[in-house]
């Protein structure tokens, strides 16, 4: 009798245990096919190849190159003397910040609040209410080195007294995204990103998944960069990381994937993005720009310096980002790739978009965009994300500038070279889908899948 009351009840237990996994289950299924979409609705930027989007989509598309000559003494001893600096006439920082706050405030995070300014505004997001359904994920890749050093000799020369009380804020990582959130009072999720030249890129797919949670229904994200100093000139050199074969001819410095590469031109500005729910954009008629469809991650888990030699975290970053996206790589036109103009990074990346779309590799559109503006970064991933962003928009793939020699071992990759290319579909329902890459230091990579808006996903 005893026997006969404990199976009966363990089997009445475990019957309910099936019951609740499978409405468990049938939850989350039901959940996934209703998740939160994603939506760009407000881009801005200041780079080496135009302060607003509209003079830098102009110039990407035109072929300009925002390379220079470094004229200081302190460059003279150093291998590369080049570099993608900001024109200070096209910036004008006077007109947007005052001496007290220029002085108190890093560069990167001046140009982070310029590029925010021009994002807002084209999203037409100010909100007086629900503050706090509006958050903000910005990073960059290295602090401040210029008050490292400014200090450092300040307090070595001069004493304690002459440390500006301005210098901690100044050098932390996460006070871009602080500023942007104090100036509009944001209360969303404050978050900052800091992996190397992935970072930008991490922070616009964080943000994205901020939305789809639910922590946030819009996000204002990206990464900046300002820290062309000899001090960094000097120890990107000493990892032979830098272009250094083209000091008398800077605009054919930057040359990614092409055979004469010599190493990457270092950078500077900041990219940033407003991304919103859809039914949130849709509901105050925002103009939508594109669709961030998904986000994949991965690490190369080999070197701090090089990726995995055969394209392991490469690979496996895109993968992941089609798969959040829920696509397969067959429906994918174009890849803005990470290309930084380095021998090994190039070939690296490649092999890993040759692997990803294997026989149908050639049919698949490539290009960087580093080749006009250097390579900036920790605010890599996101402004050319932007630059993404407009191409699925307007239908043009940007072109690779100074891919003059493809190398042999390429041929199998369909680059965009020397102008931009029209990107039409026979089937104008179909929604033109990219995926921008970008990697980092320490063997950390990101994707995001980028796609064009079209309202004949709802409800799928």
């Amino acid at each position: 009798m005893l026997y006969t009351l404990i199976y009966k009840t363990t089997r009445t237990t475990f019957k309910y245990l099936q019951l609740q996994s499978i409405r468990e289950c049938t939850t989350i299924s039901h959940a996934n096919t209703q998740r939160r979409r994603v939506v760009v609705t407000g881009v801005g930027l200041v780079s080496p190849v135009g302060c607003t989007v509209k003079s830098a989509w102009r110039n990407i598309l035109n072929g300009f190159c925002g390379v220079k000559k470094l004229h200081d003494r302190e460059y003279d001893s150093l291998p590369c003397k080049i570099a993608a600096k900001i024109d200070e006439e096209d910036l004008k920082l006077h007109e947007h910040f005052s001496k007290t706050e220029l002085r108190a405030i890093a560069p990167a995070t001046q140009l982070a609040l310029i590029a925010a300014k021009q994002a807002l505004n084209m999203a037409k997001w100010e909100p007086k209410t629900d503050l706090d359904r509006t958050g903000v994920a910005v990073g960059m890749g290295m602090v401040d080195l210029s008050s490292v050093c400014e200090t450092f000799e300040a307090l070595q020369n001069k004493g304690y007294s002459r440390v500006s009380p301005h210098f901690v804020p100044k050098i932390l990582a996460n006070m871009a995204a602080g500023q942007i959130s104090i100036k509009y009072g944001f209360q969303g999720p404050n978050h900052s990103v800091s992996t190397a030249c992935a970072t930008g890129a991490h922070a616009i797919g964080d943000s994205m998944r901020f939305i789809r949670n639910s922590d946030a229904d819009v996000m204002v994200c990206g990464g900046t960069e300002s820290n062309i100093t000899p001090l960094s000139i000097a120890g990107f050199c000493r990892i032979r990381a830098l272009a250094s074969n083209y000091n008398d001819k800077p605009l054919k410095a930057s040359r990614p994937f092409d055979r004469d590469r010599n190493g990457f031109v270092m950078g500077e500005g900041a990219g940033i993005l407003v991304l919103e729910e859809l039914e949130h954009a849709k509901r105050r008629n925002a103009t939508i720009f594109a669709e961030i469809l998904g986000y994949g991650l991965s690490a190369d888990a080999s070197h701090i310096t090089s990726p995995h030699p055969e394209g392991r975290g490469a690979l496996l970053a895109m993968k992941n980002a089609l798969r959040d996206a829920q696509i397969s790589a067959n429906v994918v036109d174009y890849v803005n790739a990470h290309a930084t103009s380095t021998p090994i990074g190039d070939a690296i990346e490649m092999n890993a978009i040759q692997q990803l779309f294997q026989g149908n590799a050639k049919n698949i559109h490539v290009s960087s965009t580093k080749g006009h503006h250097g390579h900036l970064l920790g605010a890599a991933g996101n402004l050319e994300t932007i630059f993404t962003v407009l191409a699925c928009k307007e239908a043009k793939i940007p072109p690779t500038l100074n891919l003059d020699n493809i190398p042999n071992n390429s041929q199998f990759i369909n680059f965009v070279r020397d102008k931009p290319m029209d990107w039409k579909h026979s089937d104008v329902n179909q929604p033109r889908i990219a995926l921008k890459n970008a990697f980092g230091f320490g063997g950390t990579n990101a994707c995001l899948c980028i796609s064009s808006f079209s309202d004949i996903l709802d409800n799928n």
